[in-house]
């Protein structure tokens, strides 16, 4: 129930609307009872979000957390005024990471500063919130929403939030297990996901307009391609894992192939990826066009149509292709770990 004994005069001819944050928790409280799974013990609107932990069948459960934002991708949402999707980008920024551990993600909290809380739109970022968190099968179970006047512009937030998953310790993914004849397995991305828009916004100008042209390679505007949200691929990952043994896990993100695929790997190896196996990505190859954008900067600042990449041995990668294919993902084996210290190599 809305308090409706707190209200401050004063405050309001500050720019901080209390009432409006009453207005908004409102309103969301529909899209946060859809992410209700067992282990929730309290509501939002407390102190603190409360979850019942079950390790059940664990022998040493490990506790995984991951934390991340949007980023400048936020930009596109001020532009376009669509806010109710961004709130995925955020879960999966947060919750692809937990999963390259090997663990389950159970709760999510979200931060939303603004500079004008218009509970409406703080509502639809948090539908979002809920829909990543219904697709990663885990709680919403708490948040925060700081209005922050002269601080943010009014029609202007941030968001970011924080997960923490289980896993019993046993079944943590290991890179230091990765050898030589081990196989790559790629899963695809949804597009840009949400890194590189610092790049994205500079090539296509986006804050001048230029994103409702429709593209007929891309079958719908720039600006809606553009905004694609990110994949989750936390149950694809997990139901694998209960089949084969996934040694290691990337969640391509900012600095691409060549940063992150080396934080799965030992020393003395080397990803080798065939480019042959990716197909042409119509999105990219217009920003690489657009900006006359080498090669090999394009894989070291986005996904590239690879959204998360799996290594497993040589002789599961054809089951375990066969898995995530049934789980609905078109997976294909992008390379091989071969000898070298060149960390990624592509041919």
């Amino acid at each position: 129930m809305a308090n409706t004994l707190s209200r401050s005069d004063s405050y309001a001819a500050a720019g901080v609307d209390i009432t409006a944050g009453y207005r908004a928790v409102e309103l969301m409280k529909k899209h946060i009872a859809r992410t209700n799974i067992p282990g929730v013990v309290s509501g939002i609107g407390g102190f603190g979000g409360l979850f019942e932990l079950d390790v059940t069948g664990m022998t040493r459960p490990v506790l995984v957390s991951g934390t991340d934002g949007v980023g400048t991708k936020l930009k596109l949402a001020f532009v376009m005024d669509k806010h109710d999707t961004v709130g995925i980008d955020c879960v999966a920024m947060c919750v692809n990471d937990i999963v390259c551990c090997g663990a389950k993600p159970l709760t999510f909290l979200d931060y939303i500063a603004c500079g004008k809380n218009v509970p409406e739109r703080i509502a639809q970022i948090v539908s979002g919130v809920a829909e990543g968190c219904v697709q990663a099968g885990c709680a919403l179970i708490g948040g925060e929403t700081a209005e922050m006047p002269g601080f943010y512009p009014e029609d202007e937030y941030d968001l970011a939030g924080f997960s923490v998953g289980v896993v019993d310790r046993a079944k943590l993914f290991d890179p230091a297990s990765v050898r030589v004849g081990d196989a790559l397995i790629g899963l695809p991305s949804s597009g840009v996901h949400s890194n590189g828009f610092s790049l994205v916004r500079r090539v296509f100008d986006v804050e001048n307009g230029g994103l409702d042209f429709y593209c007929d390679d891309l079958g719908r505007t720039l600006g809606e391609a553009l905004l694609e949200p990110t994949r989750i691929y936390v149950k694809p990952v997990l139901k694998l894992a209960e089949a084969v043994t996934v040694k290691a896990a990337s969640h391509i993100t900012g600095g691409g192939f060549y940063e992150n695929i080396p934080r799965s790997l030992p020393q003395g190896v080397t990803a080798c990826i065939d480019l042959n196996r990716i197909g042409p990505i119509p999105l990219f190859d217009r920003i690489a066009s657009a900006g006359n954008i080498p090669l090999r900067d394009m894989y070291n600042t986005f996904n590239m149509g690879i959204g998360i990449c799996l290594t497993v041995s040589g002789e599961q990668a054809d089951e375990a292709v066969r898995i995530l294919k049934a789980c609905g993902e078109d997976a294909q084996i992008i390379g091989e770990i071969v000898p070298g210290d060149e960390r990624v190599t592509l041919i």
